[in-house]
């Protein structure tokens, strides 16, 4: 008799390594930039005005705290489902590790679901079909892409990605050549003003929330070529990279459009794009639009590899982390990705889904940051392939995370 043939759903095949840094640092760049600066512009304006780049740059600096905590944990335990492997080698504790790492599968959830609805309301502008139709196919057709392949994932995500930064880029160098003035609201320090500075102060803690996603490099770790050397760098680029557009961009917008303007619109960069380009606000949607796509196909596919790696780790059922051998794929874990986005999509609405998001991404952060305070307690050093970084960095991490906790209970 012959043999029975395997079937390649439940083959033991393992995540393939196909991504080197450019692919990681446009997989970053992306879910990084999203939709973040093309709406947060405005309300970043509304209390920072003139001072609108200042708030980025103390957002950039806050993140960075966080992103360096990330960047030596993913050296030390490279493999996907990064923050629940964390925790568990801090606490070894079963239930923390389920947890965390549930509630960084909530979060790309949530987080894709948002950005659907964000998505299907660009594209209305455009056709006039009913949202809860066009948020299935958005997700039916990315959740496709995610499934058939991490390489073929990454590379559209990264032609995404140039597209959603050249229209960032547009409005840099159009501002440039038309000899646009924003040096002061570039450079001009703020005055000592205690209502200014506090402005600025709470507009970088929405600001904040713009730079979120550098973290979903750690859960593609089992799939990039040298992750010991590429994450770390790719962090560090996708950090960088957005810091200087969104800084720019600030300080552009509040030199072309007046920060009440700005606060008061629904697609603020729409209004920056069309003064210091001259070119149609239907241009702009078709950027924006690709922007969402962008954010909702790498956050599905990272998603997808929280519940394989947590599969692997014993936290969930074996099953849902099997990788499919000819796409080396996780097809379960991405079909019931597919379905978790498109039941929180038709179920609830956009800021809801916006504001769980922001409160659960700071609870992972403070708890990665505990973390590895808690392993360099136990002094547990790292081998010369591993990243270190100067201890204050994740004491500071997880006191910035919890008082932007804080902040999103009493802010009005």
């Amino acid at each position: 008799m012959d043999a029975v043939q395997q079937d390649p759903i439940v083959s033991p095949a393992a995540l393939k390594r196909r991504l080197g840094l450019p692919l990681l640092v446009l997989y970053g760049t992306g879910i990084t930039v999203g939709a973040g600066i093309y709406v947060l512009i405005g309300a970043v304006a509304g209390h920072a005005g003139a001072y609108s780049s200042w708030a980025f740059a103390l957002a950039a600096a806050v993140m960075a705290l966080t992103a360096a905590s990330y960047a030596e944990l993913a050296t030390r335990y490279p493999v996907s489902a990064g923050e629940a492997a964390y925790v568990r080698a801090a606490f070894n504790s079963r239930f923390l590790s389920t947890a965390v790492g549930s509630l960084r599968l909530a979060t790309g959830i949530i987080a894709a679901a948002a950005v659907t609805l964000g998505g299907a309301g660009y594209i209305r502008q455009l056709i006039e079909l009913p949202t809860p139709l066009i948020a299935i196919v958005i997700v039916v057709a990315l959740g496709a892409v995610a499934a058939w392949g991490i390489l073929e994932s990454v590379i559209l995500a990264g032609l995404l990605t140039l597209i959603e930064i050249g229209g960032l880029v547009l409005i840099v160098a159009s501002a440039l050549h038309s000899g646009i003035s924003f040096g002061p609201a570039l450079l001009a320090p703020p005055p000592f003003d205690a209502t200014v500075l506090s402005g600025i102060t709470f507009a970088s803690l929405l600001a904040f929330f713009a730079f979120v996603g550098f973290e979903d490099l750690a859960n593609v770790v089992e799939e990039a070529r040298n992750p010991r050397r590429n994450i770390p760098w790719a962090m560090a680029l996708t950090l960088l990279i957005t810091s200087v557009l969104y800084i720019l961009i600030a300080a552009i917008s509040v030199s072309v459009v007046s920060p009440s303007l700005l606060a008061t619109s629904p697609a603020p960069l729409s209004l920056v794009f069309g003064s210091v380009t001259g070119v149609s606000p239907t241009t702009f949607s078709a950027i924006a639009i690709v922007s969402t796509l962008n954010t909702i196909l790498a956050q599905m596919t990272m998603t997808a590899r929280v519940v394989y790696g947590m599969a692997r780790q014993g936290d969930l059922p074996g099953i849902v982390g099997r990788v499919h051998a000819g796409t080396g794929t996780p097809l379960i874990a991405t079909g019931l990705v597919m379905l978790a986005v498109t039941v929180l999509a038709l179920a609830f609405p956009l800021e809801r889904l916006a504001e769980i998001t922001s409160l659960a991404t700071l609870m992972t952060f403070a708890l990665v940051n505990l973390s590895l305070l808690r392993i360099r307690s136990e002094g547990v050093a790292p081998d010369r392939a591993h990243l270190r970084v100067p201890l204050w960095i994740p004491l500071f991490g997880l006191v910035t995370s919890i008082l932007m906790m804080a902040s999103a209970f009493i802010s009005p």
